[in-house]
């Protein structure tokens, strides 16, 4: 019988929305299953199939998470493959997507050890938005994010410090008013076909702290793409330097000409919100189990 390991984290237990769909989805294919966290100690050779889904505390233990998944993966076949985990954790990753073509959102970095004012503000003299984001290189679930007025520059400057003197490289980012009214378009693939999309609404208020839970609550409700959002995220899957994944997710935000600009690409452990597109866990049930034939196929 077949069997997958549905990775997640203790402090995700009973978070995941998308758990109990995908749990039918695999009885209904009478594929066997376990629900496991990445850091414990269990045999891996045991499954099939690993498939990271909601390791939502990994930025805080990434050296301790990345050789997990190493681990992991001499073991047994594991999706996202490793070398995808190491290049998507870090936010490092949007620069590659822009030089590729992208169109991403405008990113600046500010490395631990930089002087935080000289990068807050050689950063606005080239960003023409009223308000700005500061968050992590490495993070997750908007944790440590926040939103920013121009007047609001020492606050600004104390929090891109904070994240250095932890050795954390710091996102700049303009804030794209659009979000305020459009929300985010996040749109979901399976082994590179499109399944379905969702809006998320903007999630970072002005004038208050950054979330201090596993993940900032979202307000998500189903969504049809428009066809550039679709050529955008098409864009972005294809230079992506590694072969088919099971699962991805490319979140959207339109700039202030209308037009679509890649916040993320999700291809760690991100939420595929199945409970917003009906049979969509059966088809990543459907398209994991046509990825170990694959990987299986290519090892004989």
């Amino acid at each position: 019988m077949t069997r997958f390991a549905l990775v997640t984290a203790a402090a995700a237990r009973g978070l995941d929305e998308d758990l109990p769909p995908l749990e039918l989805a695999l009885q209904s294919r009478s594929i066997a299953y376990s629900v496991v966290d990445w850091d414990a100690q269990v045999d891996w050779s045991a499954f099939d199939l690993t498939i990271l889904r909601s390791t939502w505390d990994y930025a805080g233990r990434l050296p301790e998470f990345l050789a997990a998944t190493h681990r992991i993966s001499q073991q047994t076949r594991l999706a996202n493959p490793v070398e995808v985990i190491v290049w998507n954790t870090d936010k490092h990753y949007l620069r590659d997507l822009a030089a590729r073509g992208c169109a991403t959102v405008p990113t600046c970095f500010v490395e631990p050890g930089e002087p935080a004012v000289a990068a807050l503000t050689a950063f606005l003299v080239q960003c023409e938005a009223a308000e700005f984001v500061v968050k992590p290189a490495i993070g997750a679930g908007s944790r440590d994010a926040q939103r920013y007025s121009r007047t609001e520059l020492p606050r600004a400057a104390q929090h891109i410090e904070r994240l250095g003197a932890a050795g954390r490289s710091a996102v700049l980012q303009p804030y794209l008013a659009s979000v305020d009214h459009q929300g985010e378009t996040a749109l979901i693939y399976f082994r590179g076909q499109y399944s379905h999309a969702v809006r998320k609404g903007p999630l970072l208020r002005p004038g208050r702290d950054a979330t201090r839970a596993l993940f900032a609550p979202e307000h998500i409700t189903s969504r049809v793409p428009c066809a550039d959002e679709l050529s955008c995220a098409r864009r972005a899957l294809e230079v992506l330097p590694f072969p088919e994944l099971l699962y991805a997710r490319v979140d959207l935000i339109r700039d202030a000409q209308g037009a679509p600009r890649i916040l993320e690409v999700e291809l760690t452990e991100p939420s595929l919100f199945f409970n917003y597109a009906p049979d969509s866990a059966g088809d990543l049930a459907d398209a994991a189990l046509a990825h170990l034939a694959k990987m299986a196929g290519a090892e004989l």
